[in-house]
């Protein structure tokens, strides 16, 4: 009968190995899976991480295991290269760090042997991803296994798969389930199915493994039906040969139909269903994405808390602990590889190989509703035509291999939406950052209404948007300031927005928690994308989280916004309150400052004296909520960025009332007259500046965030050029400054913003 051994403890590890171990001398470090070698400069900026091939080492032995047995050595994730070797001879190579792959070692064990690892998270032009907005972390970051089966099993081999493939079709109040089980050695052996519920069998047909397949009817199935009733069976299959087990695998699977309208959004079991929810990454604070079930379940938690019912699983495939939970919890997955950023022709079979992967593995999970393709794969040029044969294949290969699933991408805002690849999909949904990266929060729903109106037979979604939040506070929240203040009007802004438009079909925010990507030096911390709703630790929630709370879960509650934000110098001051219950009252040292009654958003604002201190207190029904404000004279500069990377500091600005200053929009410095001369005098400064567009000034204009903007390949139509100019003139001068990288002097900032204090807004 199979076996599966839990093979994490007493591993060896070296970043220095130069050559494949055949004994285990020398110097090693010893240590316990699962692991990552970039925990801590993966984390800390400087995009210098080290990048590179490291081995792990252990003794095995076939005493360990009976002679009739076939001893296969399984690995969840290895990133992003992984050799497999015993006695130093190679017996695998597998590229793609987020899948399982399994190796046949027991043709190669002896009574003592060295198995060894090479994991490999290099650079390269074939692997993805290669370039994207997170860290890619190196190791043996998920469980490894040994699997011991007789000769005649279910296969173990091809893709990692499960050995089984489970497809439910829901017609009316019943369900077919057909099922097909894939079978190594005596095709003469015989297979039983079995459904469960819960213990109970309800169905059981035996087929001859040569055949390996058989259809099931449910009567009167209990469907799954999302958070509200996840409801699984089990499919269990044994291999009988003469009368003895040799094999046994189960799945669960959950029995539910589907659509995607361009007009209704997501329908489940019939029902409209519109998914709203947010993207994960998976990584901690040390650990990387070296993670166990206790962080998977936390996470998950924490998404059910904020009410989302779906999520995004960026930018690659995710731990089947996680798959599990979620078909156990009823979230709607998006599920994709990591098909990112920078499209690489020489990494097309890695595409392929990826999805055959992520699909082959994951394909019986009730859970997963869309396979995605890629992501923001156009910035080097949505027109490439290897690019779009690329997708073309990808998406032929997920229509042959899963006739049950739509296929999907997530399209960069820069990506006209006439682009041939944005319409190879089935549905389609776009990556925007309207009010953080240019332009204005207000941009989203017309964006949408446009795409809605050219296109309305293609469903349309929004697969990221998000703004950075630290602990950085003001009562005059502003485009690139990372308060939490800015954070949490940016997402009310774009709640209210999708409120509006239920054609949606799916919208998922970026991102449900701060996530290392080292190349990173924004917001007062290097090294860390801040757009999450919860803090990289987990431990602190973010007001923008209770935006979405108010808005998306039944769980009654009210939260005061800004319990971090306690000094304040103004002499009123503006209290936000998120609730799901229809009024709130706030009391000022025990006076009520007044009731509201929710309107259509979940959003209620007071005004507030401030005066000493004041212990503020938000009640809604039987919930409550309390803080604490403030009255100084003088701002606490323990709230304003800081930071050593940024062009310049947010105290050192001076803003005369009335006045222009580097913290305005292009939009408001071009009103005047004279601001438009102001720009002008800018640009030229700027070419100074940057050597005329020579060297490493010519590198400050290409890259952004460390993205290469050199060779966008854009379709530049009107549409598309009146987007850009809407983008850009959200924009204010120091965002510009940071954002393209060019080390301007701190004196020749302090002369720009001089020169524009001199001039009236208008």
């Amino acid at each position: 009968m199979r076996k599966v051994i839990n093979f994490n403890e007493n591993w060896l590890f070296s970043k220095t190995q130069a050559n494949v171990p055949t004994n285990l001398d020398g110097e090693w470090e010893k240590l316990n899976l699962p692991h990552t070698w970039n925990g801590t400069d993966g984390q800390d900026g400087g995009n210098d991480y080290y990048r590179g091939t490291c081995f792990y080492a252990k003794e095995i032995s076939k005493n360990d295991f009976s002679q009739n047995e076939l001893v296969f050595l399984e690995i969840n994730g290895a990133n992003s290269s992984a050799e497999v070797f015993v006695d130093g001879e190679k017996l695998a190579i597998h590229h793609g760090g987020y899948s399982t792959f399994r190796v046949n070692l027991t043709e190669y064990l002896k009574e003592k042997s060295v198995l060894a690892i090479s994991v490999d998270n290099s650079p390269n032009n074939t692997v993805y991803p290669q370039m994207a907005d997170f860290t890619f972390y190196g190791g043996l970051y998920r469980d490894v296994n040994i699997i011991t089966v007789p000769k005649t099993h279910f296969e173990l081999e091809y893709c990692g798969t499960p050995g089984i493939k489970i497809t439910p079709a829901v017609t009316g109040k019943n369900a077919k389930v057909d099922v097909k089980a894939y079978v190594t050695g005596n095709d003469k052996c015989d297979i039983k199915f079995t459904i469960k519920d819960g213990e109970t069998v309800i169905a059981e047909k035996i087929v001859s493994s040569g055949e390996a397949e058989e259809t099931f009817v449910i009567e009167n199935v209990h469907l799954w039906n999302g958070i509200e009733d996840p409801f699984l069976y089990t499919m269990e299959a044994e291999l009988i040969c003469n009368g003895e087990v040799l094999d046994s695998i189960s799945s669960r699977f959950g029995c539910r139909s589907f659509e995607i309208d361009p007009e209704k959004g997501f329908i489940l079991n019939g029902k409209e269903y519109p998914l709203r929810g947010v993207s994960r990454h998976q990584d901690r604070p040390e650990i990387g994405n070296a993670l166990t079930e206790k962080e998977h379940r936390e996470d998950l938690d924490l998404i059910l808390e904020v009410g989302a019912n779906t999520i995004r699983l960026a930018h690659y495939q995710h731990s089947q602990t996680f798959y599990n939970l979620c078909d156990e919890k009823g979230l709607v997955l998006w599920a994709e590889i990591p098909y990112i950023s920078k499209h690489m022709p020489t990494g097309r079979d890695n595409t392929i190989s990826q999805m055959k992967e992520l699909i082959v593995q994951n394909y019986n999970h009730a859970s997963i509703f869309v396979w995605g393709l890629s992501n923001e794969i156009s910035m080097g040029g949505a027109g490439d035509e290897t690019l779009i044969e690329n997708h073309e294949a990808l998406n032929d290969l997920v229509h042959s291999l899963d006739k049950t699933r739509p296929t999907t991408i997530a399209a960069v805002t820069m990506c006209g939406i006439d682009e041939k690849y944005v319409h190879i999909p089935d549905v389609v949904s776009y990556n925007h950052y309207f009010g953080w990266y240019g332009g204005n929060v207000s941009m989203y729903g017309k964006w949408f209404d446009d795409f809605h109106k050219k296109y309305p037979k293609t469903p349309i979604g929004l697969s990221e948007y998000g703004a950075e939040a630290l602990n950085w506070h003001t009562s005059e929240p502003a485009q690139g300031d990372y308060t939490e203040e800015y954070q949490a009007y940016y997402h009310e802004e774009c709640i209210k927005q999708i409120m509006d438009r239920p054609y949606l079909w799916a919208t998922h925010v970026w991102n449900m928690f701060d996530f290392a990507a080292d190349a990173r030096a924004e917001g007062g911390e290097n090294g860390m994308n801040h757009k999450g709703l919860v803090t990289f630790d987990r431990q602190y929630k973010k007001d923008a989280f209770f935006a979405y709370k108010a808005w998306l879960s039944k769980e009654s509650f009210v939260h005061l916004c800004g319990k971090r934000y306690i000094d304040r110098v103004e002499d009123v001051t503006k209290v936000t309150v998120y609730s799901n219950l229809d009024e709130v009252e706030l009391f000022a040292n025990g006076a009520s400052v007044g009731k509201q009654k929710k309107d259509k958003y979940p959003f209620f604002y007071f005004e507030v004296k401030n005066v000493g201190e004041t212990n503020l207190r938000a009640v809604a029904g039987e919930c409550v909520d309390e803080s604490t404000i403030r009255k100084v004279d003088t701002f606490n500069e323990d709230y304003r960025m800081k930071s050593e990377g940024d062009v310049i500091n947010w105290f050192e600005i001076d803003m005369p009332v009335g006045y222009l200053s580097i913290n305005d929009t292009l939009e408001d410095i071009f009103k005047p007259f004279g601001g438009k001369i102001a720009v002008v005098k800018i640009l030229l400064k700027l070419k100074k500046s940057m050597g005329g567009g020579k060297e490493k000034g010519e590198k400050g204009k290409k890259e952004i965030m460390g993205f290469d903007m050199s060779n966008m390949g854009m379709k530049l139509n009107s549409d598309l050029i009146k987007m850009i100019i809407n983008m850009v003139k959200g924009f204010t001068i120091r965002r510009i400054l940071m954002m393209i990288g060019a080390k301007i002097p701190k004196e020749e900032i302090l002369e720009i913003n001089k020169m524009l204090n001199k001039i009236k807004k208008k």
